[in-house]
C-alpha cells in the first residue's frame, strides 16, 4: 500500500487486500492545505505480525509541481521512488498559490490518543545502508560476524531497507562495505569510500547443491529447497539466494568483522550513525551545556551516590506512557514530594531507544538551570527500571486551565506565553529541538 503524507501529516492510506483478483485501483485522496512545501510517498508491504516493511519513498515539492505542470493546474505522471520503483500519480492543485494566502478559520479538535505511539522506528544509516530495527519470523544468522541472532520476542536484529542485508544491533555500526543498492544521487559517497578502503572485489557465484540445512550470508535466513538452493562463490565460498546475488557488495575474500576491529584499533570508525536519528548531537550539548551540567552535579553528587528506591514511598500514578509511566512519590526522610519517571528497560533496548533515553536526561539536566523547565534532580536504577526523580509541579498542564476556565484574559495568556517563549529560546540557543 501506499501512504500519502504531506509535510509530515499523512492524509491518506491506500487500501490492500488478500489474495483478491479485484485489486483496488484509480483511488482519489483530497486535502486542504496552507503553506504547504512538499508531498511524501511511502511504499510499505503489509505484514500480519509485527512492524509493515518498508519498500520505498518519493518526496515532491509543490514547487517542482507548479513548474512541472505550468498553465494547468495538474500533474500527471510516472514519479522515481528510492531506492527503486516507480508510481503512476495524477495531483491536481486547486485555490490560490499566492503568498497573500487568506487564512481560514483554525478549528482546534481534542487530541484523544495525544502522545500514544509518538515513537517511530530510526533509521540508522551507515555507509549507505538504511537499518531499520525489525522483528525476524525465523532463524537468521548475522551477515557481519556470521553469528546466530537470538531472540524471540521484540526485534531481534537490524535490517537493510534496501539491500535486505540483516546484522546484530551491536553489528550494525561496524558494516564496512557500502550499500549496493543506493541511489544514483550517493555515488560520490561510494566513491569516497571505495578510495578510503579500496574494496571493490566482485564475487563469482554459481548455482550450487547443499547437503546440509545453510544459511545465507547476506539476508541472514534459510537457503529453501531440496536441489539448486542458491549460490556459491567460487573463490570466498559465500552462500546466497539467486534473489540476494543483486545486493552483495564486491567484497570477495574480505574478512569485514576482522577489518572493522583493525579500523576500531586505528581509532577509524567504518559507518556514521545518521544525525537525523538523533534528537540533538553529543557534541553540541558536551560543547554548550559543560558548565551548566557541571554546577548541576555538584549541587546534589552526594546525596544522589546514595539515593536509592528504598529512601522513596511511591504514593499514585501521575501519569502512564509507551516506555512507562510516572509516579508521585515521598522522600522518607525529608517527605519532599517528587515526580519520579520510571521507565522499563527490557522495552528501552526492545524499540532501541538507549540513545533517545541517554539524550533525554542530558536535556533535562541542563534544563534545571531555568525556571519555567521542569528539574531533574538525580537517576538511580534497578535491574530492570530506570528511575529519574525530577520536580513534582502540583498545578495541572496547560490544557487542564483552558478548559478548566474556558478563555484566558489578555494578562494571563501573555503570561503563559512569555514563559513558554523564554523556555523555547533556552533549548534553541542549546541546540535542541522541541517539539
Amino acid at each position: 500500500y501506499v501512504t500519502i503524507s504531506v509535510d509530515q501529516v499523512r492524509v491518506g492510506q491506500t487500501s490492500t487486500k488478500q489474495k483478491t483478483n479485484k485489486p483496488t485501483y484509480n483511488e482519489e485522496f483530497s486535502a486542504t492545505v496552507t503553506d504547504g512545501h512538499q508531498i511524501e510517498l511511502s511504499v510499505f508491504h503489509d505484514t500480519p505480525i509485527g512492524y509493515d516493511d518498508f519498500v520505498a519513498n518519493c518526496t515532491l515539492h509543490f514547487q517542482d509541481l507548479l513548474r512541472s505542470a505550468g498553465s494547468s493546474d495538474s500533474f500527471e505522471g510516472w514519479v522515481d521512488l528510492e531506492p527503486e520503483g516507480k508510481v503512476f500519480v495524477v495531483i491536481t492543485l486547486t485555490g490560490s498559490f499566492t503568498e497573500g494566502t487568506l487564512q481560514r478559520d483554525r478549528i482546534f479538535k481534542n487530541l484523544t490518543r495525544k502522545r500514544q505511539r509518538a515513537m517511530r522506528r530510526r533509521v540508522h544509516q551507515v555507509n549507505g545502508h538504511k537499518f531499520m530495527a525489525t522483528y525476524l519470523r525465523q532463524p537468521t544468522y548475522c551477515s557481519h560476524c556470521r553469528e546466530f541472532i537470538w531472540g524471540v520476542f521484540g526485534k531481534q536484529g537490524y535490517q537493510c531497507q534496501v539491500c535486505t542485508c540483516v546484522v546484530h544491533k551491536r553489528c550494525h555500526h561496524l558494516i564496512v562495505t557500502a550499500c549496493t543498492c543506493q541511489n544514483n544521487t550517493n555515488k560520490t559517497d561510494l566513491k569516497v569510500t571505495e578510495q578510503r578502503f579500496g574494496i571493490n572485489i566482485p564475487h563469482k557465484f554459481s548455482v550450487h547443491n547443499y547437503k546440509v540445512p545453510t544459511f545465507c550470508d547476506h539476508c541472514g535466513s534459510l537457503l529453501w529447497g531440496i536441489m539448486r538452493q542458491g549460490l556459491q562463490c567460487k573463490i570466498c565460498k559465500m552462500n546466497v539466494h539467486i534473489r540476494c546475488q543483486a545486493n552483495v557488495a564486491p567484497n570477495c575474500g574480505v574478512n569485514s568483522a576482522e577489518l572493522a576491529k583493525t579500523l576500531a584499533c586505528m581509532g577509524l570508525q567504518p559507518g556514521s550513525i545518521s544525525p537525523n536519528s538523533k534528537l540533538v548531537s553529543r557534541s553540541t550539548l558536551r560543547h554548550q551545556g559543560k558548565g551548566s551540567l557541571k554546577d548541576g552535579n555538584n549541587v546534589s553528587e552526594s546525596s544522589a551516590s546514595k539515593l536509592g528506591i528504598k529512601d522513596l514511598t511511591f504514593l499514585r500514578v501521575l501519569g502512564k506512557g509507551s516506555f512507562g509511566k510516572v509516579m508521585l512519590a515521598k522522600m522518607k526522610e525529608s517527605g519532599q514530594l517528587y515526580a519520579v519517571k520510571v521507565l522499563k528497560k527490557d522495552v528501552i533496548l526492545q524499540d532501541d531507544d538507549v540513545e533517545c533515553t541517554m539524550t533525554e536526561k542530558r536535556i533535562l539536566s541542563l534544563a534545571r538551570n531555568h525556571p519555567f523547565l521542569t528539574k531533574l534532580y538525580c537517576c538511580f536504577q534497578t535491574p530492570d527500571r530506570l528511575f529519574f526523580v525530577m520536580e513534582f509541579v502540583n498545578g495541572g498542564d496547560l490544557m487542564f486551565h483552558i478548559q478548566k476556565s474556558r478563555r484566558f484574559d489578555e494578562d494571563r495568556a501573555r503570561f503563559y506565553a512569555a514563559e513558554i517563549i523564554s523556555a523555547l529560546m533556552f533549548l534553541h540557543e542549546r541546540g535542541i529541538i522541541y517539539r
